[in-house]
């Protein structure tokens, strides 16, 4: 079972958190816990300079807990893997947020698209096609 804490209003929360465990099933992520967050432009410029040296706001950052871990495997036996935080902005935000709430899960699993030649970003691509065709269907 996935379990997501949302802080986020009513409406985004439900759409973001049916795309998150859309794709950890498609990621065969069977149980986990992720936090998610969204919030403003100031508290995500805020957030972005402590953490990566850039005062401005970012569409989405990611705090990985045990999610790389879980790539590799995770133990059946004993607690779920805590993946980590995804918080998102949606004033700063060019895609979708169902597209970025992907993205930052993508982090929380050691994707890191500035080093992987592409590969993160046709994951997520997929992932969002596969989405996209299941709510059409």
């Amino acid at each position: 079972m996935i379990e997501i804490e949302a802080q986020a209003p009513a409406e985004i929360a439900e759409r973001l958190t049916d795309v998150l465990r859309f794709a950890c099933a498609e990621l065969a992520i069977g149980r986990a816990t992720l936090g998610l967050m969204v919030i403003g432009p100031d508290e995500m410029a805020q957030l972005n300079g402590e953490h990566r040296g850039r005062p401005e706001p970012t569409d989405v950052l990611s705090f990985p807990v045990d999610g790389p871990e879980v790539a590799g495997g995770w133990p059946e036996d004993g607690p779920a893997p805590e993946l980590g935080d995804i918080i998102i902005c949606p004033d700063a935000a060019d895609e979708s947020l169902e597209t970025l709430a992907v993205h930052g899960l993508l982090h929380l699993l050691g994707h890191d698209h500035e080093v992987d030649e592409g590969e993160m970003l046709r994951v997520q691509d997929d992932l969002m096609d596969r989405y996209a065709a299941r709510e059409n269907a």
